[in-house]
């Protein structure tokens, strides 16, 4: 797996309108009287700068926690990774995207695809955890079931 860190993020972001009405698929866009009030995506991701980055996630590990190749995730270095967190963090000089479980005085970097075993860290490996991930975001335009149609 591959990350790519892209920066942190700012607060004080424009405010858009935000819908109060729930969009059915299908539905071309809401109406403007459903307009409830306006926020910004620092509100609806709460994002404490300069706390919050965002990473792209290269690799398919995560595909069952939702996360999937070329996605953002939003990372929260100040949060306290706990048992069953996402991460992002390096493991010997290397960035990964892991789900952490702690044990007892084991700690293991689990994938979210069974093709990828999970990963004991040693007594002799460096782990750094350089945050929580608390949201991701995808571009559907350039999914891969696009080019299908």
């Amino acid at each position: 797996m591959t990350l790519t860190i892209l920066g942190p993020l700012v607060a004080g972001g424009e405010r858009l309108p935000l819908y109060s009405s729930h969009a059915q698929a299908g539905f071309p866009f809401p109406a403007a009287d459903h307009v409830n009030k306006h926020t910004s995506f620092d509100d609806l991701f709460d994002i404490r700068a300069p706390h919050i980055y965002l990473v792209r996630i290269e690799g398919d590990s995560m595909q069952g926690a939702g996360i999937f190749c070329g996605d953002l995730v939003i990372v929260d270095r100040s949060l306290y990774a706990e048992h069953g967190d996402i991460v992002v963090a390096s493991l010997n000089t290397e960035p990964v995207c892991k789900r952490l479980h702690m044990r007892g005085p084991d700690v293991i970097l689990t994938s979210e695809n069974p093709q990828y075993p999970p990963r004991y860290v040693l007594e002799s490996d460096d782990l750094m955890i350089w945050g929580v991930v608390k949201h991701s975001i995808r571009a559907h335009e350039n999914s891969p079931n696009r080019s299908e149609r």
